[in-house]
């Protein structure tokens, strides 16, 4: 075993070589992101570089400094049991060579366990990726050699590996979610369960007489009567959806003469892991048999993309017929909001059979894809057109922190991943700048992040203080949020649901007025949210 003094020097390189390692990675991974940045043309001064690089260095390297010290552990760890069968002219390799995969494996493990595709952002690109594991191999042959200086080739053979398990890091743990403030008003609102066998329910749209549609992200297309039954069968003829993660089927919306034509619109993420896209179809629905038919695939977005995350899809039909489908930027291609040689991350305008209107903003340029009427967004989960403002609204995902309500303009860039007020998932800097010249700036953000899903334009007669308001769904916040838009931009009025603690996707007005929300659940409800019978605020679940 190793004596004491032995011992604290092992311990003390292990230490040291473990936080340079973490101090050369953050740099990296900083210098990296912004690097994806500058190549978008993007101007960064060096007192933007700096202050970047030490907003990473205080709240990303204890992140990663976490994620490291356990692959450092138990790569050396290994490396020193496997020194006894090694030269001692390749020791140092040895070492290098262990920090190095097990760093990788690390990262593989954790982007396989997390949320997100990538959780590292630097590591997206290869030589991101080989700079951090460049560190900690340098990490581990500095080890190597400083064990080697300090207690000789010979007696070096002699150390007992086992100690390395003592040697731990401290863990600094990430600040969770806050969820915003109380309302300002409280109302008084009576809820009732319609529905609550829906797998993962994402989208609602109501036909005539109050008979709903609901997708499930799964892949199926479920009816509900106008009192609540649900149709025990999926309705039959779906065109084949890549179902994985946050990819699943995603809106549907019946033609605004859906009476006459029969025709509904789907979004739904199709392909598959390594290629896939969000998809947009058309068919009729034969409601006496529960089938679509003429299915058509009549929109794909480009290029191809790997993971099963940011698929936007909500859909919504604007005043001159044309249909608008939301995008996500696919997580790890984030910049791609920013070209206009990529869908992803953009609003695209269509006719209904899949045709791009020539008024669309970038119809007939060069270098552009003409289905894009918006560009710049993370992940737009909520869509509406108000008709009697003849304007577009919509919120996207931020990261942690800087979720988004915008009215969408045609031909505007609205700024990610150049301009948020949040930071990524693990505490880095993805920009240095909240304002930039060109970019539109929010209505509202919400920081911290709601996760906001679903929203609806409230013109209906039962709720009457509602008039003209937003409600607007929220995922990690768990409630319900009514939005007042004004001439400054919009402001949170109340928040509503919160006493159910559940995961919030869509929120529709129903024609009788009463609100029609859906959770988000492996045991998904549909909910009608109707005033108190008697004020007094009785509610039924």
């Amino acid at each position: 075993m190793l004596a004491v003094s032995a011992w604290r020097k092992l311990l003390l390189h292990f230490i040291w070589t473990c936080l340079l390692a973490v101090l050369l990675s953050t740099l990296a991974q900083t210098q990296f992101n912004l690097l994806a940045l500058q190549q978008l043309g993007i101007a960064i001064s060096f007192s933007e570089r700096l202050t970047t690089s030490l907003h990473d260095l205080r709240h990303f390297a204890p992140v990663y400094a976490a994620i490291f010290s356990c692959s450092y552990l138990v790569s050396q760890s290994i490396a020193f049991w496997l020194r006894r069968w090694v030269a001692s002219r390749w020791q140092v390799a040895l070492f290098a060579l262990a920090a190095g995969i097990g760093l990788l494996c690390t990262l593989l493990l954790v982007n396989a366990l997390a949320p997100m595709p990538t959780l590292i952002a630097a590591s997206r690109s290869l030589p991101g990726l080989l700079s951090l594991l460049l560190m900690a191999a340098l990490a581990g042959a500095l080890f190597a050699r400083a064990l080697q200086q300090s207690s000789g080739a010979g007696s070096n053979r002699q150390v007992d590996a086992s100690a390395l398990a003592a040697l731990l890091l401290p863990v600094m743990l990430l600040n969770g979610l806050v969820t915003p403030a109380a309302s300002a008003v409280e109302s008084d609102y009576r809820i009732e369960t319609l529905v609550n066998e829906l797998e993962h329910p994402w989208s609602l749209a109501f036909l005539s007489g109050g008979t709903m549609l609901v997708t499930e992200r799964p892949g199926r297309l479920r009816l509900i009567h106008a009192d609540g039954r649900l149709e025990p069968e999926p309705i039959a003829g779906l065109p084949t959806v890549f179902a994985s993660g946050q990819a699943g089927l995603f809106d549907v919306v019946p033609a605004p003469d859906f009476a006459q034509s029969q025709q509904i619109f789907l979004s739904y993420a199709c392909g598959r892991m390594r290629a896939n896209h969000t998809c947009l179809a058309r068919a009729r629905l034969d409601l006496s048999r529960l089938e679509l038919t003429e299915l058509t695939e009549i929109f794909r977005t480009y290029p191809a993309k790997t993971g099963n995350a940011h698929y936007g899809g909500r859909l919504a039909f604007l005043s001159d017929g044309s249909l608008v489908l939301s995008l996500g930027d696919g997580f790890d291609y984030r910049e791609e909001a920013q070209r206009l040689s990529s869908h992803l991350g953009s609003i695209v305008r269509l006719w209904p059979d899949g045709t791009v209107p020539e008024d669309n903003p970038f119809f007939g340029q060069t270098g552009a894809l003409a289905e894009i009427y918006s560009y710049g967004h993370r992940n737009v989960q909520g869509l509406v057109y108000d008709s009697a403002n003849q304007q577009l609204l919509s919120h996207e995902h931020g990261p942690k922190g800087g979720d988004e309500l915008n009215r969408i303009q045609p031909g505007l860039n609205y700024g990610w991943p150049v301009v948020t007020q949040g930071i990524d998932y693990t505490g880095a800097r993805i920009t240095p700048f909240t304002a930039y010249q060109g970019m539109q700036l929010p209505l509202l953000d919400w920081t911290p992040s709601i996760a906001p899903s679903g929203l609806t334009l409230y013109q209906g007669d039962l709720f009457v203080d509602w008039q003209g308001d937003l409600l607007v769904g929220a995922l990690a916040g768990r409630q319900l949020q009514r939005v007042r838009l004004t001439e400054q931009g919009a402001e949170i009025v109340e928040v509503l649901l919160a006493e159910l603690a559940e995961r919030i996707r869509d929120v529709r007005t129903g024609p009788d007025g009463a609100l029609y929300v859906l959770t988000d659940d492996a045991r998904g409800r549909l909910l009608r949210i109707t005033p108190a019978l008697d004020g007094a605020g009785a509610k039924v679940y």
